[in-house]
């Protein structure tokens, strides 16, 4: 899917302005469809026929929303860009070498470059099913060891997950909670 704010937060040369009518000639084509697939994201939105069915089927489960773990670079990966961070007590960016847990598209948790620090954004407080991506990921080797000092600006060892942590593996170490594989 394209938008305006995802062409802008990649930084095409003339903007969405430059690529409006390419999308418009797909859309003639039969190949893209416009519409407003995303509330909340703007009205000039273009994308492929199965996108638009995939989103509708998003849509319609009825199952446990997905928990996914991205890098925060990733294009879909719509938060910094697309749309903006919701508010929390530190500065997620997208950032090579960060990533950030989404459950049900929305932001559970920002792990920031090289592992040190952890944020969490009000979808952490559903479930632990970030936890789970997060050990899941670091064991088939998606992310590196975490030794995670701080969680939110706290010390990680006394942080309100910081249990929940240590049961799904995390171990206390010289700094702080340490997951490796």
């Amino acid at each position: 899917m394209v938008t305006r704010e995802a062409v802008r937060a990649e930084g095409v040369a003339g903007g969405f302005a430059a690529v409006y009518p390419v999308l418009r000639a797909a859309e003639e084509a039969g190949r893209a469809r416009r519409g407003w697939f995303v509330a909340g994201l703007g009205a000039a939105q273009f994308a492929l026929p199965g996108a638009v069915e995939r989103l509708r089927g998003e849509r319609s489960q009825g199952e446990a929303p997905a928990t996914i773990l991205l890098a925060a670079t990733d294009p879909a990966q719509p938060y910094g860009a697309a749309l903006a961070w919701p508010d929390v007590s530190g500065r997620p960016a997208r950032t090579a070498g960060a990533y950030l847990v989404l459950t049900g598209g929305e932001p559970a948790v920002f792990i920031e470059r090289g592992g040190r620090s952890l944020l969490t954004f009000p979808a952490a407080g559903r479930d632990d099913a970030w936890i789970e991506a997060v050990v899941e990921a670091q064991k088939c080797g998606r992310l590196p060891a975490l030794e995670l000092d701080r969680i939110d600006g706290s010390p990680a060892r006394t942080a309100p997950s910081a249990d929940r942590l240590r049961a799904a593996g995390f171990t206390d170490g010289y700094r702080g909670l340490t997951l490796r594989a």
